[in-house]
């Protein structure tokens, strides 16, 4: 496939999506988005980042670089990190992880940079929390990797005093829906669609479902949605549709662990669509729908992953033609009134993986 800029990814076919020409609500332009738009389709009229009502995830979300696409990047060595500090009473530092989407080598060496883990991969941050915020596969080169690690350091921290929990994230959500769900028709609510085709379209890779083991499901099913640490509102996602899910936190982690164990397919469908919903905090209006949730659940600000900081800067996508530049991300981003924390920094566009302790200053 060609790609250019002004260019929409291309509708991707499977034997169980016959005739499924829905576009997708993301238009993405420049050069992470791969493939050409079908004929001569005019570009969409509404803000090519924002979903129209009745929005559903069956096309690719945001850009996906392939395995074969990603970019090599030489690291030297990074040196020996300094211990994490830790307080001789009391929990320890709280640290947040974003996205991570299979890319180990750079969380490997994130956590290092830290002091959250040693030169040989173990915790050694003694009373330390760290938190995941979701979406541990897809689109990278190892995602059971990633989760294998998570998994493990949950048991390391864990014996030293501290602890590595994490969230669920809506890739979560595909990976457990196509390995259960498959080629199983849903109700999209536009047209015909399968979890199977709608991983494979946001970056889905066999290398992760060959090693997928019952263990890793049983993991991932268990986990919560929404917590709350130190007046930190800890979500994967940023979108109000935690809402629709109960007026607490310990109401959503029940019905979204409830949904999953239920294992109907449109129901796990339908979370995976809401879950997959972003740029709520963003913009006019964003930082009042911030406040709804910290309202509901608690807290004095929110910190998600989900959407990637170059697109909430509006630093890709452009349809100017404008030569191409790398996204640069430094560090969280904070709006919204600084009543939001974005963690995302783009890992899957070669941007950064974003390991950061908490509290953060605007």
């Amino acid at each position: 496939m060609t790609q250019g800029a002004g260019q929409g990814p291309e509708v991707e076919r499977t034997a169980t999506l016959r005739d499924f020409r829905v576009p997708a609500y993301v238009h993405e332009t420049g050069p992470y988005v791969q493939g050409t738009p079908p004929g001569n389709a005019a570009p969409p009229v509404h803000d090519p980042l924002d979903p129209p009502a009745g929005y559903t995830p069956t096309q690719r979300d945001l850009p996906v670089i392939n395995r074969g696409d990603t970019l090599q990047v030489t690291v030297d060595p990074a040196p020996a990190p300094a211990p994490a500090p830790v307080p001789s009473t009391g929990p320890g530092p709280l640290f947040v992880v974003g996205d991570v989407h299979g890319y180990l080598e750079e969380l490997i060496a994130a956590l290092r940079e830290k002091g959250l883990i040693d030169a040989a991969g173990h915790w050694c941050a003694g009373t330390a929390r760290l938190w995941f915020l979701g979406d541990f596969t897809d689109r990278g080169p190892d995602g059971i990797g990633v989760i294998d690690l998570v998994m493990r350091l949950s048991a390391e921290a864990a014996a030293s005093g501290g602890y590595c929990k994490a969230l669920m994230g809506n890739h979560e959500l595909l990976l457990l829906g196509a390995k259960r769900f498959g080629d199983t028709p849903v109700n999209s609510g536009a047209g015909t669609a399968t979890f199977q085709a709608a991983w494979l379209l946001n970056g889905g890779q066999k290398y992760d479902m060959d090693r997928l083991q019952d263990h890793h499901l049983q993991w991932m099913a268990r986990l919560d949605a929404v917590e709350e640490v130190d007046g930190h509102l800890l979500v994967h996602s940023d979108t109000t549709a935690y809402l629709d899910y109960g007026d607490s936190i310990e109401a959503v982690n029940d019905t979204v662990r409830e949904t999953i164990t239920r294992n109907d397919a449109d129901e796990v469908w339908d979370l995976f669509r809401k879950f997959t919903k972003r740029f709520s905090f963003r913009d006019e209006g964003g930082a009042d729908a911030v406040r709804s949730l910290l309202d509901t659940y608690g807290g004095t600000r929110i910190v998600h992953g989900h959407s990637p900081i170059p697109y909430l800067l509006g630093e890709v996508g452009s349809e100017d033609g404008e030569e191409h530049r790398d996204p640069v991300v430094e560090g969280p981003h904070v709006y919204a009134d600084g009543l939001a924390i974005a963690m995302d920094g783009g890992v899957t566009m070669a941007g950064k993986l974003l390991v950061q302790q908490l509290p953060l200053e605007s």
